[in-house]
């Protein structure tokens, strides 16, 4: 797997589309990959995606709100937990079952609720929103060492100043992926974003 902290959004993708995109994806040196459960059947993506590439890429699932899919999840033999929220049942049934957490916070009481109860990652959702100033702001009081991921608004662009102002990854949705484009476009978006990744690291 490569060390590149970029989390592919895959919202909306269908199980006939799971395989070729993450070939695409995991080609281009993306290997971190997150099919959100109000997706088309996303345990039928995720299962395939790990029939597939289980071995090379970190593959889970976004939008988990329920500690009933977070054991689907470990039965299917997933690798990560996104949520957009910082459900704390959520985060520690997760590591219970060996999965990395990355929920999805705003604020400092929610960051350190969510390290509290276990979070691998901190999912700053929406980054738009917190900017730049908020990042340093609130880096300022995480315990050294939190990984943290501009999630919403933050494209290839943005990567040089959000990596300066300490962020350690991103995740991308539809600047990488949406229903309707064609594999070939989501793999040349993919080789963008990593050239530009790689140009800002």
């Amino acid at each position: 797997m490569s060390d590149r902290e970029i989390i592919a959004i895959l919202r909306g993708i269908t199980p006939d589309e799971a395989v070729p995109v993450a070939d695409a994806l995991v080609a281009a040196g993306i290997t971190r990959i997150e099919v959100p459960l109000n997706s088309p059947e996303p345990f039928d993506s995720i299962g395939k995606m790990l029939d597939a590439h289980g071995d090379v890429a970190m593959i889970g699932a976004g939008t988990v709100l329920d500690v009933r899919d977070v054991e689907r999840l470990h039965q299917m033999g997933a690798h990560m937990v996104v949520s957009p929220d910082a459900n704390a049942a959520v985060i520690v049934a997760t590591k219970q079952a060996g999965m990395l957490s990355y929920p999805g916070v705003m604020t400092p009481t929610e960051c350190f609720a969510a390290l509290y109860a276990g979070a691998d990652g901190l999912k700053l959702f929406p980054a738009s929103h917190l900017g730049i100033s908020g990042l340093k702001a609130i880096g300022a009081v995480l315990p050294k060492g939190t990984k943290t991921y501009a999630v919403g608004g933050v494209g290839a662009a943005d990567f040089a100043d959000w990596l300066g102002a300490g962020i350690t990854g991103f995740g991308i949705g539809s600047a990488l992926y949406k229903p309707g484009l064609s594999v070939d476009v989501v793999a040349a978006r993919a080789a963008e974003m990593v050239a530009a990744y790689d140009a800002a690291a």
